[in-house]
């Protein structure tokens, strides 16, 4: 615009300036329209910008500013991957295990995990984690999973620290510790996991600590989605203290408003 006191047109950086953004200039040519967003994603993606191109890939799986396309999200997952970008390593993978934009492969996908992993990625860390603690596209190796849960944790992964609760609390690879469950879960909650807030105040509740469990069961509709919060609410209506029957039909209540 030309009016005096107008805001200037914004212009988005060329391919030869993405890489002196900061987290922050990224943040904030991504705030706009999704679909202005989205047509410069485009152009700084073929241009060969890594980061771009997993943007555009995620944006592309989510129907994001543009149609969704599951094998076009792929293809750039695929590409970024290729620089050592460590989310789409991770989400290479999650494509390889889910069958999104290719057939399913979870060879593939726990090797796209790995890669991630070894990137430095909590999340990554967590995927390869959870093939080798099921055997899916490896051999079943707890101990190898316990352990790359164990580093995403001490990333701050939210997620992995519930599970190594649970590997301490049932002695598998590591000697029984509750006391070592109880803080893990009690971290996991702390960081907003709506499983390790169910840990965590089933946990309390066996503790005789029902009032503080009353209250983190509580906390997990602010994250769960709606098939767990179902689940949830089945096993405290088979609880034998009334509190937590009482909680099942208040989180019950909170489900069937979400519909």
């Amino acid at each position: 615009m030309s009016s005096e006191g107008a805001s200037p047109a914004f212009v988005f950086p060329n391919a030869s300036a993405l890489n002196t953004l900061t987290r922050a200039q990224w943040d904030a040519l991504l705030a706009g329209p999704p679909e202005r967003a989205a047509t410069w994603l485009s152009a700084a993606a073929h241009a060969g910008h890594a980061e771009a191109q997993a943007v555009l890939g995620q944006w592309l799986l989510d129907g994001r500013g543009v149609a969704r396309n599951e094998a076009s999200a792929f293809a750039w997952f695929q590409r970024a991957a290729e620089h050592r970008h460590p989310m789409a390593a991770n989400m290479l993978g999650r494509c390889f295990e889910h069958g999104w934009g290719t057939a399913p492969d979870p060879q593939r996908a726990a090797s796209a995990y790995r890669a991630s992993a070894e990137l430095g990625l909590d999340w990554g860390m967590y995927n390869l984690a959870n093939l080798l603690a099921t055997g899916r596209g490896v051999a079943l190796d707890h101990a190898a999973a316990f352990d790359w849960y164990r580093r995403a944790a001490a990333l701050g992964h939210a997620r992995s620290m519930n599970i190594l609760g649970r590997y301490h609390e049932d002695g598998l690879v590591v000697p029984r510790d509750r006391d070592r469950a109880r803080a893990l879960y009690r971290a996991s909650a702390e960081a907003g996991d709506f499983r390790g807030c169910f840990s965590h105040a089933s946990m309390l509740a066996e503790q005789g600590e029902i009032d503080a469990a009353v209250r983190w069961f509580e906390r997990i509709p602010e994250t769960a989605p709606k098939h767990y919060l179902a689940e949830v609410v089945q096993r405290l209506r088979a609880s034998p203290l009334a509190a937590l029957r009482e909680v099942a039909d208040r989180l019950e209540a909170q489900a069937a408003a979400r519909t």
